[in-house]
């Protein structure tokens, strides 16, 4: 079973700065994931994909994110990073790392959770 860890979600004012990290553990079974990524859901919205990166550091990321986010992976450390700049007021959401032995945006393609992470972007 592979549990997922995030940390570093928070208030911040618009055109700050947050960065989001994600540790995965196992006792086995972690070196089937091979994406890693971040979901995001804002209140009344479905989760959307934010960022996702593979193994070998092939990535995908939503639009709205592009030229903003960044999302970067330690295989080392079992951990995905993602480094968020000039936030909006609309980046607001519950911020969720995820996990998949596959590839893709579908969310109904990712096994594994982590509980999530608040992200406010406001003045």
């Amino acid at each position: 079973q592979v549990q997922l860890v995030e940390s570093g979600g928070g208030l911040v004012q618009p055109g700050g700065s947050l960065r989001l990290s994600c540790i995965a553990s196992a006792s086995r079974g972690i070196f089937s994931i091979n994406a890693m990524g971040w979901f995001r859901q804002a209140p009344g919205n479905q989760r959307e994909l934010v960022a996702a990166i593979t193994r070998i550091g092939s990535t995908n990321y939503a639009d709205s994110v592009k030229g903003r986010f960044t999302i970067s992976r330690d295989n080392a450390k079992n951990t995905v990073y993602l480094q968020m700049n000039s936030l909006k007021p609309e980046d607001t959401a519950v911020y969720y790392c995820t996990g998949t032995t596959g590839w893709g945006r579908s969310v109904s393609l990712y096994q594994v959770w982590g509980q999530g992470t608040q992200v406010t972007v406001s003045s």
